[in-house]
């Protein structure tokens, strides 16, 4: 029946079917190849659409959106630039934690390549970088930020481990804290690695100017607090999760609306409109997929997957070498929040039997996705890039590949090193 179902999936999706239509046919077949009543699925969804941490994931999506329609990027770019961009390659130094702060917000790839492109690749090619360097720098960077809270993955990631049982072991504060150091990890190898490339190029560089920097402080001032609500209001004990999340969107909103008057207030429906509509995707999926995964887990499935798995793999260091190949292969073809709720359930009790934390799980999860919106022959963000910036998609698998080579020796690190994800976390 297991195979059945399988190709089911399989034949369903080739021919463009809805994911979460895929998913419920494959879970309704399955609770009815076993005799069990199929109002377990009304209930699964019933029980994800009451856990309190969900309430978060609209909230910071919203206020996403609305960073997204504004003017944030272009202070960003400014206010990093501001206190960095004095350094050997400065602006590709800013280029990087500026994409990967707007992604960390933002939550999608293509957003911050859409609107942090059009500023990031004319500056830097004007300033006398090289334009394939410049052309994979922006492509690459577009999924920078996936680690840092208030990433929505991250928040995903802990309500799929929840809601499987797995409780206080997967905290989503403690998530936020395990993605910080890998994050930067990756940012500070490409950094590193972009002084080296562009060591014999004569780029100018900015000299630094405290006027400048006073300037660019004031001009982002409402987003400068922004960290303060997220991770200060957080860790501090004032917030819960889900209420820092509704106090960011208040505050994005006030700030958009009110304070800079980049939003009128005729075009807020039309942002909740689309904000809530890719929420909607992602609960609808999440919903009928924890309802598949108990059907997996009725079957057996966790359990004679780490049995074959062990079969054929010994080691932890093998798991985890398999584990990041497929992930990659994954992130390149499947979106990432449909590869959380379709993969999670299935490899986080077999990462388990092998000693692996659900935190350090989440972190290398992440990072391969990371990885893999920009792999090829297929990752997003290559044809995101190819048509934003007309170029093809083949000069953009050459521009790519040297910063993918980076970020995957991050990932070994990430990887083979958990106190990189674990130092700060309390297990």
């Amino acid at each position: 029946m297991i195979v059945f179902i399988a190709l089911l999936l399989v034949v369903m999706a080739f021919f463009g079917a809805p994911l979460f239509t895929v998913i419920l046919a494959a879970a309704l077949l399955g609770f009815y190849n076993n005799e069990v009543d199929l109002s377990v699925i009304a209930i699964e969804i019933y029980r994800i659409a009451s856990t309190p941490i969900l309430l978060a994931l609209p909230l910071f999506t919203f206020a996403g959106y609305l960073l997204a329609e504004g003017n944030t990027s272009s202070r960003l770019v400014k206010l990093t630039s501001a206190f960095i961009g004095w350094m050997p390659s400065g602006l590709a130094i800013v280029s990087f934690f500026t994409c990967a702060f707007f992604t960390a917000f933002t939550g999608a790839s293509g957003v911050t390549i859409v609107a942090l492109g059009a500023l990031l690749y004319p500056a830097l090619k004007e300033a006398g970088y090289q334009e394939k360097y410049s052309l994979g720098l922006v492509t690459t960077s577009g999924s920078l930020g996936l680690l840092l809270p208030p990433s929505l993955p991250l928040i995903l990631f802990a309500i799929i481990a929840q809601q499987m049982g797995y409780g206080e072991q997967v905290a989503i504060t403690d998530l936020f804290v395990a993605g910080l150091l890998p994050a930067f990890l990756m940012l500070a190898l490409l950094s590193a690695w972009s002084l080296w490339y562009n060591r014999n190029d004569p780029i100018p560089r900015e000299s630094f100017s405290l006027a400048h920097v006073k300037t660019a402080v004031w001009e982002a001032r409402w987003e400068v607090p922004l960290p303060v609500f997220v991770l200060g209001g957080i860790y501090s004990g004032f917030f819960a999760v889900s209420e820092a999340a509704a106090v960011t969107a208040l505050y994005v909103l006030v700030m958009e609306v009110f304070l800079y008057k980049e939003i009128p207030l005729n075009r807020l429906p039309k942002i909740m409109r689309e904000s809530m509509l890719m929420v909607g995707g992602i609960l609808l999926i999440l919903g009928v997929s924890l309802a598949f995964t108990n059907y997996l887990v009725d079957a057996e499935v966790p359990s004679k997957l780490f049995e074959l798995i062990q079969d054929n793999i010994k080691s932890k260091i093998g798991f985890l070498l398999t584990l990041n190949i497929v992930l990659l292969i994954l992130g390149a073809i499947l979106d990432i929040f449909a590869a959380l709720v379709i993969m999670v359930p299935l490899i986080l009790p077999v990462a388990m039997q092998y000693g692996i934390h659900p935190i350090h799980l989440g972190i290398i999860f992440l990072a391969n996705m990371q990885i893999g919106y920009f792999t090829p022959p297929v990752g997003m963000n290559l044809f995101i890039a190819s048509y934003r910036f007309n170029k093809p998609i083949t000069e953009l698998y050459q521009a790519t590949i040297p910063f993918m080579l980076v970020l995957l020796i991050a990932l070994v690190f990430i990887t083979y090193i958990p106190e990189l994800s674990l130092m700060f976390i309390s297990h």
